[in-house]
């Protein structure tokens, strides 16, 4: 198990969660009836972004939750990806509410309301700390999971939301140009999508078993096929069950009369884990290259996990 599914790490993620929600909650709460009152749709597309915090930081909590149950004869790798499908529900969700402040501001550019600055400037302030106390919780463990790593992404745009209606709303306050409003909501919607975009795409790989990002395969196969005795390497294979977690299986193809397997097997092993941090991998040697199930790699079904 990687670092950054420990227990102590997943307990420290569980109580910054906890207080991030609880904090994202009150103060959704406050800039919905805030937005309503002062007409401001910076305030209500910050709302809506601090409503996707909170089903992101309950959605996180939970996959932490579920992560823990042990692996069974069902799931033998437990319920880890759970975690990818929360991040990529996440993606799905802010993406949507990024599409709807356009389509409304689009609404507002024709008939741009009147906002009241004053409780907008002060809603805003109050977000503003919010948020950033909300970014400092969730930072590290950004670094270590996908899961946390897609509400820690919705409040940073929730945190240049903020900044972003307090400029609007001074603006507003000295110049009358309503239209400030509605031109900073579409710009925390332009800020938001793409990084929701790279979001959903890294979770999707994910959840289609494809090669981790960072992990070179062809730098694994020519180290493989580096490796003293090895003939050739085929049906290599590397994926991920959720953020740090990654597998790999790989066939390599030896003589044995001029090398021994256990040996080779172990090189490999100490290989993936010491040059490119894979821990569980699958190394299966064979005396010639072979297709699944075919006699000749019934020859050295020495492949174990390691």
């Amino acid at each position: 198990m990687s670092a950054g599914h420990s227990h102590a790490a997943e307990g420290g993620h569980e109580r910054n969660l906890w207080i991030a929600l609880g904090l994202t909650a009150t103060y959704m709460i406050a800039e919905i009836v805030g937005g309503l009152v002062t007409g401001s749709l910076a305030l209500l597309s910050d709302a809506a972004h601090m409503f996707t915090d909170v089903m992101a930081l309950a959605i996180s909590l939970a996959a932490i939750r579920i992560g823990r149950r042990p692996a069974d004869r069902k799931r033998t790798f437990g319920y880890y990806r759970f975690e990818i499908l929360a991040a990529a529900v996440n993606a799905v969700v802010l993406f949507g509410v990024g599409l709807y402040i356009l389509v409304e501001a689009y609404e507002r550019f024709r008939s741009p309301p009147e906002v009241q600055s004053g409780g907008m400037l002060a809603v805003a302030v109050i977000g503003l700390i919010v948020n950033f106390v909300a970014i400092r919780l969730l930072q590290a463990g950004s670094e270590e999971s996908l899961n946390v790593k897609g509400a820690y992404l919705e409040v940073w745009s929730d945190l240049l939301g903020s900044i972003g209606v307090i400029a609007a709303a001074l603006i507003i306050r000295f110049t009358g140009w309503t239209l400030a409003d509605t031109i900073v909501a579409v710009a925390i919607g332009l800020w938001v999508l793409p990084r929701t975009w790279i979001l959903l795409t890294q979770s999707i790989n994910i959840l289609l078993e494809g090669v981790p990002e960072g992990l070179a395969l062809d730098q694994i196969d020519a180290a493989l096929a580096d490796i003293s005795g090895v003939k050739n390497v085929h049906d290599l294979h590397a994926w991920a069950i959720t953020s740090g977690k990654t597998s790999l299986t790989a066939h390599l193809v030896i003589d044995p009369a001029e090398t021994d397997a256990q040996r080779v097997q172990q090189a490999a092993a100490q290989l993936l884990k010491e040059r490119f941090h894979i821990s569980h991998s699958t190394v299966q040697v064979e005396t010639a290259v072979c297709a699944p199930g075919s006699p000749a790699c019934a020859l050295y079904p020495t492949g174990a996990a390691h």
